[in-house]
């Protein structure tokens, strides 16, 4: 019940929890926290973890690559430049063609530089690249960076770090009914809870990493949000009952005397 296996550009993906890997206190811990998560996608920031350099402290002598898909991410970087041009490294060191992308517009929000973030997009897909960007919850830029050939579309909940949850799911709902193309929630999530609200919209995974990273026992809030994202996920194939502002009996009352 439980296999709910989905596709991205031919590439098989078995778990709908992806999970980051900054902020932990060690790349043991890390590794531990992404076994206890059941996750099989790993997003690493290439400015920030060495996954490039084999000669020094690699995250990757710890993650086994043919177990785990490598997500490189562009966390850091404030332009186009800087995005498309650790993109590029990440490919050239044989990580990935995916590339999580972001462009960041402030130092204080994170917010998405979204007019950055469609340029670096369209670069980047016509380079080959399957590209995942991470932007607003903004039905319109959604669709736009679909149109500009990411793979999919990966809306915050909320700011970046925040643990607000899912502060708009109206906007997420309207993504979902346009999208062509997988919506994955990236950013904002805080607990198990807020996880299974995503799924149960109807998005087609999420991606956390304060959530987990930020916990008190990281290892016990990776598995408590793997059963969260499996249970918001088989709500929504399950499909929820209307809302009604009045009661409405459990049992069938006609024929009773």
């Amino acid at each position: 019940m439980l296999k709910d296996n989905f596709i991205i550009r031919g590439i098989e993906f078995k778990s709908r929890f992806w999970i980051g890997t900054g902020k932990y206190k060690d790349f043991e811990e890390t590794a531990r926290v992404i076994e206890a998560s059941g996750a099989d996608v790993v997003t690493v920031a290439v400015r920030r973890v060495n996954i490039i350099d084999r000669n020094s402290p690699n995250l990757l002598d710890f993650i086994d690559p043919g177990k785990y898909k490598i997500l490189p991410n562009t966390a850091g970087c404030y332009n186009v430049e800087d995005a498309v041009r650790y993109s590029r490294l990440a490919r050239e060191a044989g990580v990935s063609d995916m590339i999580k992308l972001e462009v960041i517009g402030d130092e204080k929000t994170l917010f998405p530089d979204t007019i950055g973030l469609l340029k670096a997009t369209e670069i980047l897909a016509k380079e080959g690249f399957i590209v995942f960007p991470y932007t607003n919850d903004d039905p319109i830029m959604a669709k736009r960076l679909e149109d500009a050939g990411a793979a999919a579309v990966m809306p915050l909940g909320a700011p970046i770090g925040s643990g607000l949850g899912i502060r708009n799911p109206y906007n997420l709902k309207i993504i979902l009914e346009s999208a062509k193309v997988p919506v994955i929630v990236d950013a904002g999530v805080g607990i198990a809870s807020d996880a299974a609200v995503a799924m149960e919209l109807g998005c087609d995974a999420v991606l956390i990493n304060t959530a987990v990273a930020g916990a008190k026992e990281p290892v016990l809030m990776a598995e408590a949000i793997k059963y969260a994202v499996w249970a918001g996920r088989l709500a929504y194939k399950a499909g929820r009952i209307p809302k009604k502002l009045y009661a409405t009996a459990s049992s069938p009352i006609e024929g009773m005397l």
